[in-house]
């Protein structure tokens, strides 16, 4: 390593000053840099100091952007084109700069924070993340703090010696501790929420690019979730759904008819199930069918040919010992996927005007109503160490298939968003490399459910930002969303679910029709059409 030169402090004056050898000194560097992290993602005709520290987990850098001598980056850091990263700045953690942003020196842009529970050291507390992202043309002075969490509008200038704690509207010129608006840069024609832009930028790729991650998965007669991954049921429902949220039909290969018969073929006409399942309540994998596959051909304008058993063979005595039969103390996540499906089923039944047994309907809700606690608002109890993991999940699956789908008002609104948002602050699953489309889901759906009652509405909106400014990073090109959203390969699942928890937490947050889609299918937020 050489000794520092003058553009390692000035990198802006290297493109039109250096002289060869500098020029072939940077080039080796950067070569060095993507020889030892392939993953990384540089651009042309940038600068990166030899005497930066630059070691990020996960690293792109736009093109014509610089990192000064002394910058300090680690974490998951996404710089776009024509930024600048002067000396001694630090940018840690989970970090994303838009196209021409302008960092001062010794400024600090922190993705991540340290618990502080008393009774136990900072250092062996775990790390939480909820991450920083900064807009387009912003200025941001030396000197200045960026705390984890906060969300930098297009246009904005943060002045020298700011500390920003909370979320910066576009165009404003912020400053102090903490900081707040001194004036603006580009006055706010109305109301808008800075979102809505980043909400209409996501829905426009991923409509330009689900024909590449239909592609991905399709195979003879069907879809894979993943390109590793077998064919399967639910994968096919799911490029069907996609394709008629985004392409507004069936997907490519075959007609709606055609469609229909690949998935007609698979129900039996003894059970109605989609497997050789006996029945939904003893195999929780036939619900999927009677879920994917049901609206999946309901999308496509068809339906079951065959009766669902589980419902039409039944009698009300019987669904009262089904569900109290259910494992409500110690698994109510897969109590509640029961009762998603036969929910499910029970809609189906009465689109196709099937015989559906006396009372059947009225003791499927009245149970739930007597059975929810109030306590919690749900169904079934916390785990033994209290975690709200399984009871907030079971919830959201037994609500969607019966309350949500059938336009019934929820028991306890106010004690499901208490629980929901407690579970919500629990890190073991909130973190953001731990989140999965299931745990958001899970979250933002009670949550939307519950809106009208205009309960805890500030905290609701200031979590549904956070997971929304996540969502809206997961998006891989040609590839779509993994399940996991920071971790796992993209697939047919992870991207339909994703695709819809977007929508439910814009809404969440009143700027939804910026995406230009609203979710149809499994996810619909309004009661399914009886």
């Amino acid at each position: 390593m050489t000794a520092p030169s003058s553009y390692d402090f000035s990198p802006w004056t290297f493109d039109g000053d250096a002289a060869p050898e500098d020029r072939d000194r940077q080039r080796a560097h950067l070569a060095a840099l993507r020889a030892a992290h392939p993953d990384w993602r540089i651009g042309a005709d940038v600068f990166v100091s030899e005497h930066a520290g630059v070691d990020p987990d996960a690293f792109s850098i736009g093109d014509r952007s610089y990192v000064a001598l002394g910058a300090y980056l680690t974490g998951s850091v996404r710089i776009g084109a024509d930024c600048s990263i002067n000396p001694y700045t630090v940018v840690r953690g989970d970090v994303q700069l838009g196209d021409a942003v302008r960092v001062g020196a010794h400024t600090s842009i922190i993705g991540f924070n340290h618990s502080f529970e008393p009774g136990t050291e900072v250092f062996r507390q775990p790390l939480t993340s909820r991450g920083v992202r900064i807009g387009s043309d912003v200025w941001i002075g030396s000197h200045v703090i960026v705390l984890d969490g906060v969300t930098v509008g297009d246009h904005a200038v943060l002045a020298a010696g700011a500390v920003v704690t909370k979320d910066v509207a576009a165009g404003a010129i912020v400053g102090g501790n903490p900081a707040r608006v001194l004036r603006w840069r580009v006055a706010p024609t109305a109301v808008a929420d800075p979102r809505r832009d980043d909400l209409a930028r996501f829905a426009d790729v991923a409509r330009a690019e689900l024909s590449s991650v239909l592609e991905r998965g399709a195979v003879d007669g069907g879809f894979r979730d993943r390109p590793d991954a077998p064919a399967s049921l639910r994968a096919t429902c799911d490029a069907i759904e996609l394709s008629a949220l985004l392409h507004g039909g069936p997907p490519a290969g075959a007609d709606r008819a055609d469609w229909i018969d690949v998935l007609g073929a698979q129900q039996r006409a003894d059970t109605g199930l989609m497997t050789d399942a006996a029945s939904l309540w003893d195999a929780p994998d036939a619900a999927y069918g009677v879920l994917s596959a049901g609206y999946a051909l309901d999308l496509l304008g068809g339906g079951f040919a065959h009766p669902l058993a589980d419902v039409v063979a039944a009698d009300a005595a019987g669904l009262v010992a089904r569900l109290d039969a259910l494992p409500w103390g110690d698994d109510p996540w897969r109590a509640g996927h029961h009762v998603d499906a036969i929910g499910t089923a029970l809609h189906w039944s009465l689109r196709r005007a099937d015989a559906v047994p006396p009372a059947f309907a009225e003791t499927l809700f009245g149970w739930l109503s007597l059975r929810a606690d109030s306590r919690t608002g749900m169904w079934g109890r916390p785990g033994a160490d209290g975690d709200l993991r399984l009871l907030v999940n079971g919830f959201y699956r037994a609500a969607r298939g019966t309350v949500a789908q059938f336009g019934v008002d929820v028991a306890h609104p106010e004690a499901v968003v208490d629980t929901v948002l407690r579970h919500a602050r629990n890190d073991r699953w909130m973190r953001p490399e731990r989140r999965d489309a299931c745990t958001v889901l899970d979250i933002a759906h009670p949550l939307w459910l519950t809106r009208s009652s205009g309960y805890r509405t500030d905290e609701v909106r200031t979590l549904a930002a956070d997971l929304l400014r996540h969502a809206l990073s997961g998006w891989r090109a040609g590839a779509g969303m993994a399940f996991r959203l920071d971790g796992d390969d993209p697939g047919m699942q992870g991207t339909e679910m994703w695709l819809a928890i977007v929508w439910y937490l814009a809404d969440l947050l009143e700027c939804s029709d910026a995406l230009g889609y609203r979710p149809r299918g499994i996810h619909r937020p309004e009661p399914a059409p009886r």
